[in-house]
């Protein structure tokens, strides 16, 4: 157990040495010598515990995957016992902005991505399936919320989900930017799940309330 543990940590540090050349220069800052001269390890250990420069890429990018998972869950339960779905799926589109620093930095390294996720096969095809998980996700929660009385029953799940999550996305890249303000994308969503959502249930039957 130790044994691993001392592994973990050691491709969790160099990990964040290839966040943080990515969130400075962009990808092409992420070679071997300079990841082992940021992480402060030697460039044999880098490639025993990574191998190649995209397995390093996609190490990288699985690492922070499964640790912004992890601070969503956490961010997640401190929405009670039984939130409603409105209230998950507007957490689910809250980690898409960067609403803090730890958020901010996530989405700028994802930024430097980009690029390659369009240009680079190894990295294209892990790529192309994240979208349709999360795509797929917001639809179910949208459904589940149907079920429950919470969502018009007008609403197309999947047709819903990809506008919302295609609308946060323009929303993280003009914060980004800093051309809109967190209140005003939080705003904009609400705006948005206002029209799929039903703050009462009788109000589908009567449109006035």
């Amino acid at each position: 157990m130790p044994r691993q543990v001392d592994h973990d940590l050691r491709r969790h540090q160099i990990a964040e040495a290839v966040w943080r050349l990515a969130g400075r220069g962009g990808l092409e800052q992420v070679t071997l010598r300079l990841v082992a001269a940021e992480a402060g390890v030697s460039a044999r250990l880098l490639q025993y515990y990574f191998g190649t420069r995209d397995q390093l890429l996609l190490g990288a990018l699985e690492i922070l995957n499964n640790e912004a998972e992890q601070q969503a869950k956490e961010r997640m339960a401190t929405l009670g016992e039984s939130p409603g779905m409105r209230a998950i799926v507007r957490g689910v589109l809250h980690e898409m902005l960067p609403l803090d620093e730890e958020r901010r930095n996530r989405h700028i390294v994802y930024a430097a991505y980009f690029i390659r996720f369009l240009t680079e096969p190894a990295l294209t095809s892990v790529a192309r399936n994240a979208p349709h998980a999360l795509a797929n996700l917001v639809a179910d929660l949208i459904a589940e919320g149907q079920r429950l009385g919470q969502v018009r029953n007008d609403a197309d799940p999947s047709d819903e989900a990809m506008f919302l999550l295609a609308g946060t996305e323009g929303l993280q890249t003009r914060m980004l930017l800093e051309q809109l303000s967190a209140d005003r994308a939080v705003a904009l969503i609400d705006r948005q799940l206002d029209r799929i959502f039903i703050s009462d249930p009788r109000a589908e039957a009567d449109p006035s309330r």
